[in-house]
């Protein structure tokens, strides 16, 4: 007997850049990997240069493409918008999207302000009683040893947090000729270092502990304050957006953000996210020491974690080394045998499963727009803190629903 088709989830990519590239091979490994309850067709690619668009839409697998998002959002085998755009776009998109009543998954940070992200946030809350749901991509919540450090602390295995410590480094724009794109815009890209890769140390630190931040104090420096502009190489493949002209042009946004800060708990913060670390490619590391032990990762090393148990005695402890490849860490059965370790795309991937099975389940998947508010607001008093010499600011929150 021939089994029962799935329904199916039409879904439109607008972007097609290194995040749409990312989502295109999510969704296309997603439902070959997992078993889905829903069958995500990929529909169509929405990119603004019609000859461009198609070209990677034959690369990445789409089955149309088109440069006017607005009119996807009028058709009816379109569920679910996937935005890949720059941040000065998300809030126009995803509030569109949401009133046309489509499932929106907008890649990080959500906004370039607050104030987009309360619209967005608004426009999420106005559509949930209709079955639609929003979802925010910090995808490293879906690495399978992250997910693991987040059980093990809900299950006490450190005890209380009493500290974090985080840093998200790399170096593609420690060479000062490096060509000026649109993440060094404030205009498109909202910040530099800070929203770029700190929104990720923010929410992992969130995800993490289960904390929300109470108040920060920042310092954003920016480094080089003028760079070559970029000429563009057609491929939209690269983080710097092309190559280096003649011509310079000014950089306005952050280079490398420090902060402090405070959890809910009182429990202290340090994060760091700096583009200037020479020979630090991509790392995103985070410590979290509590009461009873502590965890430690490193997105370098991303099929490991660390963890200490400081109940056992001096004379043996020390930091034992999880692979954590196991089919009994979360996603993994999926994959491939033990040891053979995870890569970047795969959080992409893991993103979508969640997102798909939240869908099919009428529940909203995490990180919720709610979740990718918070982060805005933190991403928001680091900035006014920094402008305020570093002065103590706290983290305005809204009422929680």
């Amino acid at each position: 007997m021939a089994e029962r088709a799935k329904p199916r989830l039409g879904v439109a990519m607008i972007g097609h850049a290194f995040m749409g590239r990312t989502h295109s091979h999510a969704w296309r490994s997603a439902p070959r990997f997992f078993d889905l309850p829903l069958d995500p067709q990929m529909k169509v690619l929405v990119g603004r240069d019609q000859p461009r668009a198609e070209a990677a839409a034959s690369t990445l697998g789409w089955a149309e493409v088109s440069t006017d998002w607005r009119a996807v959002l009028e058709r009816k085998d379109v569920h679910l918008i996937d935005i890949c755009t720059p941040g000065d776009t998300h809030a126009e998109i995803a509030e569109a999207a949401l009133e046309a009543g489509k499932h929106v998954l907008v890649e990080k940070p959500m906004a370039n302000s607050v104030a987009e992200a309360e619209r967005m946030y608004a426009a999420a809350q106005r559509a949930r009683p209709q079955g639609v749901h929003a979802m925010v991509g910090f995808t490293y919540r879906r690495v399978p040893a992250l997910q693991l450090a987040r059980e093990l602390i809900l299950e006490g295995k450190i005890g209380e947090v009493r500290q974090v410590r985080a840093q998200y480094l790399q170096d593609w724009l420690a060479d000062e000729s490096a060509p000026l794109s649109w993440r060094l815009d404030k205009e498109r890209a909202g910040s530099g270092a800070l929203g770029d890769i700190g929104a990720h140390i923010i929410d992992l630190t969130y995800f993490l502990t289960g904390q929300r931040f109470a108040g920060v104090s920042g310092l954003l420096d920016t480094i080089v304050a003028e760079r070559p502009v970029a000429e563009q190489n057609g491929t939209g493949a690269g983080l710097a957006g092309g190559v280096a002209g003649a011509e310079r042009g000014p950089v306005t946004v952050d280079d490398a953000a420090l902060v402090t800060g405070r959890l809910e708990s009182g429990a202290p913060v340090i994060l760091e996210a700096s583009r200037f670390a020479w020979g630090r490619k991509n790392a995103m590391r985070i410590e979290i020491s509590g009461s009873r032990g502590a965890l430690c990762f490193d997105f370098e090393e991303m099929n490991v974690l660390h963890y200490y148990d400081a109940t056992t005695s001096a004379r043996t402890a020390g930091f034992t080394r999880i692979l954590a490849t196991e089919p009994d860490h979360p996603f993994v059965e999926a994959w491939w045998p033990p040891g053979h370790g995870l890569g970047y795309e795969h959080g992409f991937t893991h993103q979508v499963v969640d997102l798909v099975r939240g869908i099919a389940a009428d529940e909203d998947p995490r990180p919720s727009f709610e979740d990718g508010l918070h982060v805005q607001r933190v991403l928001d008093a680091i900035e006014r803190s920094s402008g305020a010499a570093n002065q103590w600011t706290a983290v305005h929150e809204f009422e929680r629903s």
